[in-house]
């Protein structure tokens, strides 16, 4: 049996929100079988839980927010895309404030303190979203168009193609495939981190936004170049955090998926959108396991593999 996962021990982190700017802690910790992944706010005079779902998500503005009637967790695609990228099914996150930790800008350090707690099996049967059938979601005309799209795979693809023109943008990679089955989660994806124009910090911040943001949380462009002084991690990481991002907002409807997932211009609203939609055509896909981890996807029984 394809079985769902949880990690062996809890797990701590300390860091700032990136659009808050405010000081916050995180707690990951084992959960049953079945539970999800639920987010805690722990800050409250009494705790409040937040299931993550498709539905949940209540702003994508910047970045995916869920929340449970007025209680909020900001920011949570870069965990979300951790969890999927490791297969993580079962997990409780503790959160003493209302956006999660920001870190290094990308996946890579939640992947560390993951892999670090330990993932274990347990004893239920992983559940999948299989597509039977393409879905689609489209915005915009000419110049202005962008999509997204999931389609029958057996195994899990994304790709994702950008289209910023900026200079330091142009000059690297424009799209990007990856394939669960064949790549390595954590040496190809989840290092690439967010990035942002100076040009637009000024008035993010104006809105409350980026207060935690800085050259050592994310890659910062003037009209030119980037202004790291490292550089960049990998040749195509900007389309790569798009990507990153991707496995976070899909990650969210409560399932891993079996389906090719394709992207031109998406981003947090538009995947959001494409998971609705999907729900909204229920005809499109169905939900299975794999009694015979020999009949599951290549690369989908064996644990992640480490850095």
């Amino acid at each position: 049996m394809l079985a769902q996962r949880t990690l062996k021990t809890l797990t701590r982190a300390v860091g700032v929100g990136l659009h808050s700017g405010q000081r916050v802690e995180i707690t990951l910790r084992p959960a049953p079988p079945d539970t999800g992944i639920v987010f805690r706010r722990v800050d409250l005079p009494e705790p409040i839980d937040i299931v993550v779902s498709t539905l949940a998500v209540t702003d994508t503005r910047m970045a995916s927010t869920i929340s449970n009637g007025d209680v909020k967790v900001h920011t949570i695609e870069h965990l979300m895309s951790a969890c999927a990228g490791l297969g993580l099914d079962n997990l409780y996150v503790d959160i003493t404030a209302e956006e999660v930790p920001i870190l290094d800008g990308s996946a890579a350090s939640f992947v560390f303190l993951l892999q670090s707690a330990g993932i274990v099996m347990q004893s239920a049967p992983r559940r999948f979203i299989r597509l039977i059938e393409p879905v689609e979601v489209r915005q915009g005309l000419g110049d202005n168009v962008k999509w997204a799209r999931l389609a029958p795979y057996h195994g899990y693809q994304l790709s994702f193609e950008i289209d910023f023109s900026h200079p330091a943008v142009d000059s690297t990679g424009q799209r990007v495939l990856f394939d669960m089955s064949t790549g390595s989660y954590s040496k190809d994806i989840a290092r690439a981190r967010t990035f942002g124009f100076t040009k637009d910090v000024e008035m993010m911040r104006a809105s409350g936004l980026a207060l935690g943001g800085g050259l050592d949380n994310a890659i910062v462009m003037d009209d030119y170049k980037v202004l790291n002084a490292g550089g960049l991690r990998y040749d195509d990481e900007f389309v790569k955090h798009k990507i990153l991002d991707a496995m976070g907002d899909l990650y969210v409807v409560g399932k891993p998926l079996l389906a090719s997932y394709s992207a031109f211009r998406s981003g947090h609203a538009l995947n959001n959108l494409l998971l609705r939609e999907l729900l909204n055509q229920p005809q499109a896909w169905d939900v299975v396991t794999f009694d015979n981890e020999k009949l599951a996807p290549s690369g989908f029984a064996q644990l992640a593999r480490a850095w």
